[in-house]
């Protein structure tokens, strides 16, 4: 959630940030107000604790002949403050409901507007050209033997597929590629639980507007991640973090599960929209004023990684109606996909601020000082690696005949190989 502060002494800025985001600006004034009503709420239930307290010491000094009396005025008491401790459970519910509705304030300089709103920052290399009519990514899967959607389809429905053979090694050569690189940004490796508590789903900030994306196993009252972000953000949930030496740094290999509400008639060649995927993401708790240069860091992590699979991309700046309910401010990296003639995402990276933090209570004593107040961490995400690289790798590196150069960095996890051969 937002800071209390800032929503109590400068309501203008989330209204101004809520209507950035193209959201109303009114959930602030009911936050204020459901905020004032359990506040009073509180003030009412320990005025009232106080009397039957003052009271009690009256009952038990009292002569016999009057503590008839007065234990008749403590009984209402006692009602009185049973009630005022409900109508502060009540309010309490009231507020979390009303604050959970306001999104995290964007940053200042964040775009306005929806999702064709970015700012283009910079682009990288060309966008590969050919002298045949290139192949799609599926095309070129079936060919090389690495991508069976029919397969996929029959046994899990649509949107599932198999990468077999090449396609399998493949993945995981980027995947260990990224996690290499990420070992040696002084990330530690994590393979996360790919289930977890509603708590944790919602700490994060998925069980909000994109809630129909999730799946959920109603029986056990557990949620499928759609990204290690969630576990990841909460592996500390609860605790407050030393962070004098710098910030704790994970990356997080897992399995990843979407819905795609929503997203019926669009993607659905091919696997750059699907159900399942896997994907390495990096997650970051860091102090509040170092997140802006910490994410800036993961960009660069992103872009080393696309650049040295030869793939041509532009990075954007996010527009605020287009970032999730926790990100203050996304950096999206886009790669070109031939047969599309457009740029597709492949990976995003988010600086939520304080906003994760404070729904999962995880704090840090500024500048390590054991005597100092405790105030939120900040926490950010980024991708780096995922299956959808798949769909540029095959397309940007494709030759006539149908074979697939491979880039250079992923030969020594492919036993040497150079070039993915079409199957005969």
């Amino acid at each position: 959630m937002i800071d209390l502060a800032v929503l109590r002494e400068n309501p203008d800025l989330v209204k101004r940030s809520q209507i950035k985001r193209g959201e109303s600006p009114d959930a602030v004034d009911e936050a204020l107000a459901a905020d004032s009503a359990r506040r009073a709420a509180i003030t009412s239930f320990e005025q009232l604790r106080a009397q039957q307290n003052a009271h009690g010491k009256l009952v038990a000094a009292a002569p016999k002949e009057e503590k008839a009396a007065l234990v008749a005025a403590a009984k209402e008491l006692s009602a009185q403050v049973k009630q005022a401790q409900q109508a502060v459970t009540d309010a309490e519910a009231a507020a979390e409901q009303a604050l959970s509705v306001i999104e995290n304030i964007v940053l200042d300089d964040v775009p306005a507007g929806g999702e064709e709103d970015f700012v283009l920052l910079r682009t990288h290399g060309e966008p590969a050209s050919f002298d045949f009519t290139p192949r799609d990514h599926l095309e070129l899967g079936e060919m090389l033997g690495a991508i069976d959607m029919e397969r996929g389809t029959k046994v899990s429905g649509s949107r599932f597929y198999f990468l077999t053979g090449v396609g399998a090694r493949l993945e995981y050569a980027m995947m260990s590629l990224g996690l290499q690189r990420a070992v040696d940004a002084g990330f530690i490796p994590m393979i996360p639980p790919t289930l977890v508590r509603p708590e944790v789903m919602r700490g994060t900030g998925f069980l909000g507007q994109h809630a129909d994306e999730v799946y959920r196993l109603e029986k056990e009252d557990l949620y499928l991640v759609g990204t290690s972000e969630v576990p990841l953000a909460g592996y500390h949930m609860g605790e407050i973090l030393d962070l004098s030496k710098g910030a704790k740094r994970y990356a997080g290999w897992s399995t990843c599960y979407r819905s795609e509400a929503g997203s019926y008639g669009k993607d659905t060649r091919g696997i750059i929209r699907v159900h399942q995927f896997n994907k390495l993401e990096m997650f970051v708790y860091t102090t509040p004023e170092d997140a802006e240069a910490e994410h800036l860091r993961l960009v660069a992590l992103q872009e080393g990684m696309l650049q040295d699979l030869g793939l041509s991309y532009r990075v954007i700046d996010v527009a605020a109606g287009d970032l999730g309910s926790s990100a203050a401010r996304k950096y999206d990296v886009e790669a070109w996909v031939p047969t599309q003639g457009s740029f597709r995402e492949l990976t995003s990276t988010s600086n939520c601020t304080g906003y994760q933090a404070r729904r999962l209570d995880i704090r840090h004593r500024p500048g390590g000082d054991p005597a100092a107040k405790t105030e939120p961490v900040a926490t950010l995400n980024g991708t780096l690696a995922t299956t959808r690289w798949i769909v540029a790798i095959l397309e940007t590196h494709q030759q006539a005949d149908g074979s697939v150069v491979v880039p250079e960095v992923l030969r020594p996890y492919l036993g040497g190989l150079e070039v993915m051969e079409p199957i005969a």
